[in-house]
């Protein structure tokens, strides 16, 4: 079973960055697609970006320009870099995993606080 372990949340001011990593550990899946969802306070789970293991990414609009999801070579471990932080980007960031290797599967993270203060 497949195991998704998050870092690098805090507090930060507006403005601000922060990178967020997702280490994925158990079983080898060599085809998946990982991203970040974020719960924000009041509003509906949001995916905020996907990279596939072939390298293509995906983004929400509100994030375009300002995240940067990235992959560490040769490894299931997705990096999420935050800049130029709002207020509105606070919540909880949850890292997953999908394949349909052996059927569908999605696996969910823990999840990371981020909290941007203005």
């Amino acid at each position: 079973q497949v195991q998704l372990t998050e870092s690098g949340g805090g507090l930060v001011q507006a403005g601000g960055s922060l990178r967020l990593s997702c280490a994925a550990s158990g079983s080898a899946i060599r085809f998946n697609v990982m991203g970040w969802y974020r719960q924000a306070p009041g509003k509906q789970r949001e995916l905020v970006a996907t990279i596939a293991t072939g390298g293509s990414t995906d983004y929400t609009d509100t994030v375009k320009g300002r995240f940067t999801i990235s992959r560490a070579n040769g490894t299931n471990t997705v990096y999420l870099q935050m800049n130029d932080l709002k207020p509105e980007d606070t919540g909880v960031y949850v890292c997953t995993l999908s394949t349909v290797l052996n059927g569908p599967k999605v696996f969910w993270g823990q999840g990371t606080q981020v909290t941007v203060s203005s």
